[in-house]
């Protein structure tokens, strides 16, 4: 993350910025500031690991600001400024939206409402720094952006879609009532289809991001890019289930079950997220 030779942005480009972040936080976040589970989250969650979670997010943060971010920035110190500007933004449109419905009152204790909030703050502040992605910037940042994108930033990048998708489902009852449904056939042809079409949906299919390297052999690309995804979609998968509670009181077996079923959106949004960052 060295620093970056462009003009300085005005600011015009900041407020712009700005107000990008603060779209990208709602389309973000509104799924999961409009579910029951993630507002129990708010007493629920421990407040180590609410505190965790957080603290694991700025380097997250870090690294979609130094790829791409809601506005242009220049060396470390700019990024670091945006993350946390990214997640003040995502937390203020969060508390807004939340007592819009009514979710947070003047009845509701501070406690309660700075966890419904902070819980928020990750897929909010997650589409505050793609906001310029999503809603356009300039073509010659975006450049820039692709050339530094190394194997491990295409990586970095795979993980992010998959934490998103991932933590949209993970606090819900429904992961471990499919887990447990299925048996162990279901399970392995669960497991495969994730692994496959992870791999078609970027690298066979002509989609924007798909894979340009045509001197790799499809077998080197699947086993450094969709079999390395995969995996890390499944450790977050995992992460992701102990964070919210949804490990406690499971086996070892049942524990894997729930991740192998949670590890199918998060292999999507690893795959899909080449595409759209």
């Amino acid at each position: 993350m060295g620093i970056r030779t462009a003009s300085e942005p005005s600011l015009r480009h900041f407020l712009t910025g700005l107000g990008r972040a603060a779209g990208g936080a709602i389309i973000f976040a509104l799924p999961m500031l409009m579910t029951m589970e993630m507002w129990a989250l708010g007493f629920t969650l421990d407040v180590w690991k609410l505190c965790l979670l957080l603290v694991a997010t700025i380097p997250l943060l870090l690294g979609l600001s130094y790829y791409g971010g809601f506005r242009r920035t220049f060396s470390l110190k700019d990024d670091l400024a945006d993350v946390f500007v990214g997640m003040l933004i995502a937390g203020l449109m969060s508390t807004f939206v939340l007592w819009l419905f009514g979710v947070l009152t003047l009845e509701t204790s501070l406690r309660e409402a700075i966890g419904k909030i902070a819980v928020q703050v990750v897929p909010g502040g997650i589409g505050a720094m793609l906001a310029r992605s999503q809603f356009g910037g300039d073509s010659a940042t975006d450049d820039l952006r692709r050339e530094r994108s190394s194997y491990w930033g295409e990586l970095f990048m795979m993980a992010t879609g998959a934490l998103f998708l991932s933590f949209n489902v993970a606090p819900t009852e429904e992961i471990i009532l499919i887990a447990f449904q299925m048996d162990a056939w279901r399970e392995a042809a669960l497991a495969l289809a994730s692994l496959l079409l992870m791999h078609v949906f970027v690298y066979v299919s002509n989609f924007k991001g798909g894979d340009e390297r045509g001197a790799a052999s499809h077998l080197s690309m699947f086993l450094r890019f969709s079999l390395t995804g995969y995996v890390l979609s499944l450790l977050i998968s995992m992460a992701m289930l102990w964070i919210f509670g949804r490990s406690d009181g499971l086996s070892f077996y049942s524990f894997l079950s729930a991740a192998l079923v949670l590890g199918f959106p998060a292999s999507i949004g690893a795959a899909a997220a080449r595409l759209v960052l």
